[in-house]
């Protein structure tokens, strides 16, 4: 069944790894947590002895500390730039803390109280009145009650008086529904309940959060990859398995990832690994962008010509990542495919000069 969906949530993707983690876990749990701390390191980082993949590239020290947060009564708040995984990561978190990652807000201008919170069922709530029957619960309500890790995407795109809904539930542990009367009109916190949101730092001033609410949060900063085998690495991993379950019958090639990887580091660095200067474009030259343009490389190369994909293939692919909302940063990409593509050495790096005319405009 599961063959069918595009991105099963982390606890079905690694089902079979969480279950031999609570076949071995001897260690102490912090209340509501479905595995001990050091057992959901694991599954983080990774355990070789176990069989258990390393599902995130980064310091384990922030993993470390993440989940020390997470066994606090705070919330958890993972900041840094576009593409760094702060998603992946905080749905990593959840399916280890509570064995469940779906209870998801995602954030945006246009998300309401009632998305987080509850909402009614109108034609029971005209039947029969507020009732527990007519309410329908929303992530935090359900995370709340049965004690789970909720996700709040993106919190600093939701207008500050929309984000702010989280003061009492993150203090008092409480939700007032005042609707209902009685003791049903206060939802009291279960052990195991605490909120992982995350923010793009280049989305500050935005909608920037209220000093009360950040003072309820710990926040971790999930920078970019730093290291070029490891960044190259991720980017093959993660690429194979995209065109795998893309019915692609070829795997990426290599010397194409690290013209790739490379081209992408020194547009986000604005400098060669030679060290010469370069154009630093504004768009988000992120490790899961080069990810997105391997899985497109290897789909052009496989459906159009049944190859996994040239370097020429990169160019057609890198101009809807580079140039995504400024026009110059088009021209700097040309200028970089112009005097930093040519002359290096490798067949690759001559197709990516020879086709740069690809680029549009």
């Amino acid at each position: 069944m599961n063959d069918h969906i595009q991105r099963p949530p982390a606890e079905v993707r690694y089902a079979d790894e969480l279950a031999r983690l609570r076949e071995s876990d001897d260690g102490d749990r912090p209340p509501g947590w479905a595995l001990s701390m050091r057992a959901a390191l694991r599954f983080v980082v990774g355990d070789e002895k176990l069989g258990i993949s390393r599902k995130f590239v980064g310091d384990p020290s922030l993993i470390d500390r993440a989940l020390v947060a997470l066994a606090t009564n705070r919330g958890l708040m993972l900041v840094g730039e576009p593409g760094t995984a702060k998603s992946l990561l905080s749905e990593l978190l959840a399916a280890a803390v509570s064995g469940a990652s779906t209870l998801t807000v995602q954030g945006g201008a246009a998300t309401t109280e009632d998305q987080i919170k509850y909402s009614w069922n109108y034609a029971l709530l005209v039947a029969d009145g507020p009732s527990t029957r007519s309410l329908v619960p929303a992530p935090l309500l359900r995370g709340m009650a049965e004690g789970k890790v909720v996700r709040f995407e993106e919190i600093t795109r939701c207008p500050l008086e929309v984000q702010d809904c989280l003061l009492s539930p993150l203090s008092d542990r409480v939700l007032a529904v005042p609707e209902l009367t009685g003791p049903e009109s206060m939802v009291f916190a279960k052990e195991g309940f605490t909120v992982i949101a995350t923010a793009n730092t280049r989305d500050r001033g935005v909608n920037e959060m209220s000093a009360a609410l950040k003072r309820r949060f710990n926040f971790e900063t999930v920078f970019p990859i730093s290291d070029f085998d490891t960044e190259l690495s991720l980017v093959e991993a993660e690429a194979t398995a995209l065109l795998r379950r893309s019915g692609v019958g070829a795997p990426p090639r290599r010397d194409v990832l690290e013209v790739l990887v490379t081209a992408f580091r020194e547009l986000r660095e604005g400098q060669t690994r030679r060290g010469d200067a370069t154009d630093r474009l504004s768009g988000v030259m992120s490790t899961a962008e080069a990810v997105s343009v391997a899985h497109a490389v290897g789909l052009r190369g496989w459906f159009l010509r049944g190859e996994p994909g040239t370097a020429a293939d990169l160019v057609s692919c890198l101009a809807g990542t580079a140039a995504k909302d400024n026009p110059e940063d088009l021209a700097k990409l040309r200028r970089y495919l112009e005097r930093q593509a040519n002359g290096r050495r490798g067949d690759q790096w001559q197709a990516l000069y020879e086709a740069r005319h690809l680029l549009p405009g």
